[in-house]
């Protein structure tokens, strides 16, 4: 798989999550521990860039999920 395909697949999985959760962008972005702020949201979700272990550790506890659950692609 390549890079920008994973990135795509792992926006739109996070993206579905939030949404089944019945959070705005704005929302999740707030309960992201530490400074995080809707743009990246946006570009994660998007797939337009590539974001840390430790972001996507954090997005996975602003929606009360296990980062496994949140990187099954």
């Amino acid at each position: 798989m390549e890079k920008v395909e994973f990135q795509k697949l792992l926006g739109k999985r996070i993206q579905e999550i939030r949404l089944a959760k019945g959070m705005t962008q704005v929302d999740l972005a707030s309960k992201v521990e530490g400074r995080f702020d809707t743009t990246n949201l946006s570009r994660i979700e998007s797939g337009r860039i590539s974001t840390t272990a430790y972001t996507l550790y954090r997005i996975s506890k602003a929606l009360e999920i296990p980062l496994e659950e949140l990187i099954k692609i």
